[in-house]
């Protein structure tokens, strides 16, 4: 999580329109309450720098409005569940206030699927260098709202631990209320074993419906994969997602920060090539042509946003400064490299162009 650098201060005046409630059959709009706190939703929320506000809620989706600002000038970001990124930081004017909203998947464990359960309900953070929050609404979504699954690896999952920040973590800032991300990549994974762990596929399956995309992002651990199984497994991940009524989505793995003499990342190592010779990408690009699935080719995209930067300014990337890491990216990376995966949503039509920031 980013530190604030600078006190925030609540403004005088609330929207009364906004609230949120728990009550026991749910989410309620606290209209009947007094106050201007429990008017607002601030009744959720305590600190200043950040400000961080819980409601207790069951896993789902839930859509969240927020009005941002108040009497003096502000600039706030939005983190949530495990280290999720859901809005980017947003500046407000001195008097002014700005509206935004997003949704948010609540799920148990909160972070990767394997990892910690996290704590129950929803917790909202606002930092920034000067956070300001001025209103909050939580409601639950629609239930045909769509989600955007993710399977995938560490490079794609909600890191626990700072510095390190996996591509899907940075994507819900980059989407608006109407989807939701929810992310289950998990460390160390491979396609042999995201189908297997039931933790991973099998509790994926039964959640996908009609609307929901899937993207499958699995390559990095498959050292010792071979090149039959390996396509074998990604298709059967592609036939169960369909299955489902939801479409799949096959995205290449992103390159490994690995140069040659020359500046370039033409080598096994950085396009992800394993010992026995498979080359993950080709295999992907192969089976999407073959199955008419969906393609976000993220090697291609990566490969030309490193090269363009060159061995230096690269690092920036990935955790190369800060642990010799050239395969994790930072919270920089993960940024950039969310937004080829934005676009490609929007560009190839999955996605509707009014849900995408």
């Amino acid at each position: 999580m980013r530190r604030a650098r600078s006190r925030f201060r609540r403004p005088a005046l609330v929207a009364a329109c906004l609230a949120a409630a728990v009550s026991a059959g749910g989410l309620a709009p606290a209209y009947a309450t007094s106050g201007a706190s429990r008017a607002s939703g601030l009744d959720h929320c305590t600190g200043t720098a950040p400000v961080t506000c819980h409601f207790d809620v069951a896993p789902g989706q839930y859509d969240v409005r927020v009005t941002l600002g108040g009497a003096e000038a502000g600039s706030t970001s939005i983190f949530g569940e495990a280290r999720r990124t859901l809005l980017a930081e947003t500046s407000t004017a001195a008097g002014r206030t700005a509206r935004r909203s997003f949704t948010v998947d609540v799920r148990t464990p909160e972070g990767e699927p394997t990892g910690p359960t996290g704590t129950e309900g929803l917790d909202l953070t606002f930092a920034g260098s000067a956070p300001g929050l001025a209103s909050i609404q939580i409601k639950k979504a629609r239930t045909t709202t769509p989600r955007v699954f993710l399977l995938g690896d560490s490079t794609v999952c909600d890191q626990a631990v700072d510095p390190y920040t996996g591509w899907g973590q940075e994507l819900p800032q980059l989407l608006k209320r109407g989807v939701s991300v929810a992310n289950y990549a998990d460390s160390g994974e491979s396609s042999v074993t995201y189908l297997q762990n039931p933790a991973l596929f099998p509790t994926v399956e039964p959640q996908l419906h009609r609307g929901d995309l899937a993207l499958i992002q699995l390559a990095h651990n498959d050292k010792t994969t071979d090149a039959a199984t390996y396509r074998a497994n990604l298709k059967t991940l592609v036939d169960r997602v369909r299955a489902r009524g939801a479409r799949p989505v096959l995205v290449t793995p992103i390159v490994r920060r690995w140069f040659n003499a020359d500046g370039t990342l033409n080598n096994d190592t950085a396009l992800l090539v394993n010992g026995l010779g498979v080359n993950h990408p080709a295999v992907v690009r192969e089976l999407a042509a073959t199955e008419r699935v969906p393609l976000i080719d993220l090697t291609a995209l990566t490969k030309a946003r490193v090269e363009e930067l060159g061995p230096e300014a690269s690092k920036a990337l990935y955790l190369y400064d800060e642990k010799r890491d050239n395969t994790h990216t930072s919270v920089r990376g993960a940024t950039e490299f969310a937004q080829f995966v934005r676009n490609e949503l929007r560009e190839q039509g999955l996605l509707r162009a009014e849900l995408v920031r």
